[in-house]
């Protein structure tokens, strides 16, 4: 399987996979954001991980990647972590879906509009990938706003797990197509890198 980015540029941000020295900073930017992100990420649950246990994620995640699996990136502003996103191939052959989540100190920056335009754009120069998806649970009514900003399409609301406190178990699923966004997005307002030496 082709193996995704390890890194997207955007105009203001630098998305790239986590590295073990990232670990306390991260674990720092969590902490200040475990009553934002409570609501509606199942993962807060493990929390609070040590430094070590996050560094083995970081580990795992990254083999994960060089075996041409998800790659999980963190999100920085002038160095600083301002959220985490990914590309993940968990709904499929020919599309990727995308997740992120945004520090509290740094929401209403435009930052979840930014990072999900950058990994569209990057998901469609991955040969094969011909739709990108969001998914969110339907009580998360802040989630719509970026893809609709973005062009992309809602489909048929569908039952679903509850994972996390604010969820009411229904999954949004919003979609757009390889043709649709390269007719929106004409212009190359982000690079994109996909392999090298990179530091674990």
């Amino acid at each position: 399987m082709a193996r995704l980015p390890c890194e997207v540029v955007t105009p203001r941000l630098l998305l790239r996979l986590w590295q073990a020295e990232d670990a306390s900073a991260l674990r720092v930017a969590i902490e200040r954001s475990l009553e934002h992100l409570q609501p509606w990420m199942a993962w807060i649950s493990l929390e609070p991980l040590s430094d070590e246990d996050r560094v083995q994620f970081i580990h795992s995640s990254r083999t994960d990647w060089e075996n041409g699996g998800d790659a999980i990136f963190g999100a920085f502003h002038d160095g600083v972590i301002v959220g985490g996103c990914g590309l993940h191939r968990r709904q499929g052959q020919g599309i990727l879906d995308i997740g992120y989540w945004i520090h509290a100190g740094h929401v209403r920056n435009g930052y979840a509009t930014e990072l999900t335009g950058g990994l569209t754009s990057a998901a469609f120069e991955v040969e094969g990938i011909e739709r990108v998806e969001i998914h969110h649970d339907k009580a998360n009514v802040r989630s719509r706003a970026v893809r609709r900003s973005l062009g992309f399409v809602q489909g048929p609301e569908e039952p679903d797990d509850v994972d996390a406190p604010g969820e009411v178990g229904i999954d949004c699923a919003w979609s757009i197509e390889r043709s649709g966004w390269k007719a929106r997005r004409p212009s190359r307002d982000f690079l994109v890198r996909w392999s090298g030496d990179l530091p674990e």
